[in-house]
């Protein structure tokens, strides 16, 4: 069947024309799409740098949080964003709201364990039970506090090890700052005979504190009470305030003062007992 030049003509020209109103149309779309992009590009940065800079108004206010709080904001409009430039070139942004939910979801069932260390990291870092190089003790963890992380906390023991301890693990226990009150209470007991004057020996260690500037007055001035009395001897105690970052120096500058007066005053401290001689198992031949 011959073609008719005059058809064929028409057929290309409807064809070029819808063609053109495609293009102008999805170019429309296009310039639409990386407008939304840059603004909203634009926009989330400013979002960000904005919660960063209100939040650190707020005295006392952590920086890892408002680094945190700050780019989910940022994400937040990102996302939100690359919706909207979809749904303008044409495509169904129903499902795939769905579609991020679900992810989102399967997402974070998976991670449900760190999930709650961000939780977690996030209460510490608002409550505040700890700070940087405060000495804590949660369960069986101790050491001083270096690093607070929204998925886990950095420590340093007594003895220089390096402790990683996941947030929900300190959460969910006890805390026990030894640095938080600035000041601590500590006792040192020496055991004296008890031919010896007890109210000397209590005057000699209350005069040891005395001695020492490290010792504080408040919140309760130091005693020296009888805390055991055995057989043959008594034990005297010294009750001192301090702080805490002096508590263990002045522990042992104290015990060993104490010790060298009552050395030099005469108040001799009982000799451990002998030992049993021991004897020999026979056996029965």
């Amino acid at each position: 069947m011959p073609i008719d030049p005059q058809n064929a003509l028409l057929t290309v020209q409807s064809g070029l024309a819808q063609l053109s109103a495609l293009i102008v149309s999805y170019s429309f779309s296009a310039i639409g799409a990386v407008i939304l992009l840059v603004l909203g590009y634009t926009v989330a940065g400013l979002a960000q740098r904005s919660i960063y800079a209100g939040l650190g108004h707020i005295h006392g206010f952590d920086t890892t949080l408002r680094h945190f709080f700050s780019r989910i904001v940022r994400y937040a409009i990102l996302i939100l964003v690359v919706v909207m430039v979809l749904g303008q070139i044409g495509v169904q942004t129903t499902s795939i709201i769905a579609a991020i939910g679900a992810i989102g979801l399967a997402i974070g069932l998976a991670l449900q364990g760190t999930l709650q260390n961000i939780a977690a990291g996030i209460m510490l870092l608002a409550l505040r039970p700890f700070r940087l190089g405060e000495y804590v003790e949660v369960g069986p963890i101790a050491g001083t506090i270096e690093e607070i992380g929204l998925f886990a906390t950095t420590l340093r023991t007594v003895d220089g090890v390096y402790i990683l301890a996941p947030n929900s693990t300190l959460w969910n226990q006890p805390v026990r700052n030894y640095t938080r009150n600035g000041a601590r209470r500590g006792d040192i007991t020496l055991t004296i005979g008890s031919w010896n004057d007890i109210d000397f020996a209590q005057k000699t260690m209350l005069g040891v504190a005395a001695a020492d500037r490290r010792v504080r007055r408040e919140p309760a001035t130091p005693i020296a009470f009888v805390a055991t009395v055995g057989d043959s001897n008594v034990a005297i105690t010294l009750r001192y305030w301090t702080s805490a970052a002096d508590f263990f120096a002045t522990q042992i500058d104290l015990t060993k003062r104490a010790k060298q007066a009552f050395d030099s005053e005469g108040v001799s401290i009982p000799a451990p007992p002998p030992e049993a001689p021991r004897q020999e198992a026979t056996t029965r031949q």
